[in-house]
């Protein structure tokens, strides 16, 4: 047990890469390289050791992510519903208490991402706590309770898709990353996979 009253053996990650790339001309995000390395391994060798275990989720390149040595699970629910449904996926898949989630391309998450947003849940006593960079907050990156699963599942199956949506059914703090904003940092395009590599070879080595 740790100051936020969660213990890390009662939370397991989840690294979502189960979307399209849209953006990205339907790229798999998460095998996009920067320094060397592609953006899934640099998350994960970020979020392994704030966690009990490691899941992906992930709808494509299936046996390249299980060559990462994570379980890897695909969505319940066929036709790419967003990232809900890949957190639907990791948390039925999941056998602990809490579940946190990061996408597979943001490798700048903070190695205390998952002590920040455990001591906001107790703080606030909330369902699901997100990360904010005090401008604005970052859906992706969550802590919740496990036991929720089966709302999130109903509110998929009716035709949500929506996250904040989904979030005003529960009670949701906001836990406070204003002095690590990079910490969010993704890839879209070239440019930003530039930025990224600057901030990444400043930052110790995955």
């Amino acid at each position: 047990m740790n100051e936020t009253g969660i213990s890390r053996n009662e939370i397991t990650g989840v690294i979502l890469a189960g979307g399209r790339g849209s953006r990205m001309g339907g790229v798999d995000k998460g095998w996009v390289e920067v320094n060397g390395h592609p953006m899934v391994e640099h998350v994960a060798a970020r979020l392994q050791p704030q966690v009990a275990a490691l899941l992906i989720n992930a709808n494509r390149n299936y046996e390249r992510y299980v060559a990462l040595g994570f379980p890897v699970v695909p969505d319940l629910f066929e036709g790419y519903l967003g990232p809900l449904a890949g957190m639907a996926s990791g948390m039925q898949a999941a056998t602990t208490s809490y579940v946190v989630t990061a996408p597979c391309d943001s490798p700048l998450i903070g190695h205390d991402l998952v002590a920040r947003l455990a001591a906001a849940l107790r703080q606030e006593a909330a369902d699901i706590a997100v990360a904010h960079d005090g401008e604005r907050s970052h859906p992706v990156f969550l802590l919740l309770r496990r036991d929720l699963a089966t709302d999130l599942a109903v509110y998929l199956e009716s035709g949500g898709r929506k996250i904040d949506r989904w979030f005003a059914r529960h009670r949701v703090a906001y836990a406070d990353f204003h002095d690590t904003p990079e910490a969010f940092m993704n890839v879209n395009d070239p440019g930003e996979r530039a930025q990224l590599e600057r901030k990444l070879a400043q930052a110790a080595p995955c």
